[in-house]
């Protein structure tokens, strides 16, 4: 066995699942849902962190699904406010639109779309607090 000297963080490890897999399976199983809604959940708001969207926008596709549904979602021009974050989102949407086959899968995966952006606002918080001076 090779010992790497650099060990990868959680966020570096998650940042490697492949959300589009967990979708494709997790939303129509019953048995993939945890590990969607867990560890795709995680991996997906990580990405989109990293990438500096707001938890408020990711809420806010979350209600175009519901609205429009996820082929409406997927097709939006730019669904986020960055490049680079609309091309993961829109991936994300695209499989899931693929897979859905029930109303059910649509509402899931809106829910699975608020856990991210509920995910990405307690990274934040915990920066934020993190990052505020101690009592002196």
């Amino acid at each position: 066995m090779v010992h790497d000297r650099s060990p990868r963080t959680d966020d570096e490890v998650l940042a490697t699942t492949d959300i589009e897999a967990l979708l494709r399976h997790g939303l129509s199983r019953a048995t993939f849902r945890t590990a969607l809604f867990g560890d795709g959940a995680i991996a997906a708001a990580v990405t989109l962190d990293r990438l500096g969207v707001l938890p408020r926008s990711v809420a806010y596709v979350a209600k175009i699904v519901r609205a429009g549904g996820l082929s409406y979602a997927a097709g939006l021009p730019e669904p986020l406010p960055s490049t680079a974050a609309s091309a993961h989102l829109r991936d994300w949407l695209e499989t899931a639109a693929q897979v859905a086959g029930t109303p059910d899968d649509e509402a899931r995966a809106a829910r699975w779309l608020d856990t991210v952006a509920e995910l990405i606002g307690l990274r934040r918080g915990s920066r934020a607090a993190t990052a505020e001076p101690g009592p002196a």
